[in-house]
């Protein structure tokens, strides 16, 4: 295949990239057991999200808490780790797969929350989980043309709603073992929040430079997962192979066009599941001790998951590491970003 989209960035750096945990820990035993009469019924063993998935719990906002709020704070602390002020952001893109309505943009509740200016530019940008990287893609694009200064890019997310509306579906009489299987992934789900704010390299001495990356579309999968208000509707098996391939041929593809990525000191994937995980590490050969794994405790937060794990390893991270940033979005889609920390 060919047509692999290869971009380079000279002069944009990440200046910060903070997160927000949700605070109600949810376990999967706790799924397990409000999913006991269908789990009896269908003769469905307990603990398959442990076993199976690998995910021991995930989180939900509190009651008067919402995904926005945690969005919110969380761009609050980025722009305030990275020393920008509100009025200096020219660029706000939110990317949360979660949504109230369809219009207005969440983006403008939280421009508004955050003091953003007028002249920011803000809006929507959906992508399921890669919305995150292509937020940030796009807006280094943005600052190296000149048209702005600063992008704060953000996603919130809250699993709740649909998982109680799948625990309903679920514990129907009328349920099936297909039924189950088609939502398991719904029960991987997790909330959180994370932002980050770009620059220019050239402003900030000493900060994490965007060196570019790759990005491919498999899109004859796009009705391997599909999710809306009611539901998530996954085929696993079909969605880890579309996937694996669209990864597999990426990288390659991004090896022809000079990228180097074997000997990273960091690879941060987006978080799935166990199966999912070891799959691309077996796949494209990476060091299993360089790909840090959140998603035992935060679930799958979708597009916010990327962004939170790269936070947590920010901590870790010294001066000259090379990070690799790789992530899948439903569609199906691909992206992989290098970042000279």
């Amino acid at each position: 295949m060919s047509g692999n989209f290869n971009f380079h960035s000279t002069n944009t750096a990440l200046l910060s990239v903070k997160s927000v945990e949700a605070p109600v820990v949810v376990t999967s035993h706790e799924f397990d057991e409000r999913l006991s009469p269908s789990l009896k019924r269908l003769r469905l063993s307990k603990g398959l999200l442990e076993r199976v998935a690998g995910v021991s719990e995930r989180r939900w906002w509190a009651p008067g808490s919402t995904f926005e709020d945690g969005a919110i704070e969380a761009g609050a602390k980025a722009m305030a780790e990275a020393g920008v002020e509100p009025s200096q952001i020219g660029l706000l893109i939110n990317t949360s797969v979660t949504r109230r309505n369809l219009e207005p943009s969440v983006a403008v509740k939280i421009h508004h929350n955050l003091g953003l200016p007028s002249s920011a530019l803000n809006f929507d940008l959906a992508n399921a989980c890669l919305g995150f990287v292509n937020g940030i893609t796009l807006a280094s694009n943005m600052i190296e043309s000149g048209q702005i200064d600063y992008a704060l890019i953000v996603a919130g997310e809250d699993s709740q709603r649909v998982q109680e509306a799948t625990f309903g579906r679920l514990n129907r009489e009328d349920s099936t073992r297909q039924d189950y299987l088609r939502e398991f992934a719904t029960l991987t789900l997790g909330s959180g929040a994370a932002a980050a704010v770009i620059g220019r390299a050239g402003d900030h001495p000493g900060s994490h430079r965007i060196l570019g990356g790759v990005s491919r579309a498999g899109t004859e999968h796009h009705e391997l997962c599909v999710g809306g208000e009611g539901g998530m509707y996954t085929d696993t098996k079909g969605l880890l192979e579309g996937g694996l391939e669209l990864v597999v041929t990426a990288w390659h593809e991004a090896q022809e066009n000079g990228w180097d990525w074997k000997g990273m000191d960091r690879y941060v994937t987006h978080q799935v599941s166990n199966s999912y995980t070891n799959a691309i590490i077996k796949a494209v050969d990476l060091d299993k001790e360089r790909v840090p794994i959140t998603f035992p405790r935060w679930g799958n937060v979708g597009p916010a998951s990327l962004p939170m794990t790269l936070a947590q390893e920010a901590r870790t991270l010294h001066p000259g590491d090379r990070v690799l940033c790789m992530g899948v979005g439903s569609g199906l889609n691909t992206t992989m970003m290098e970042i000279a920390w």
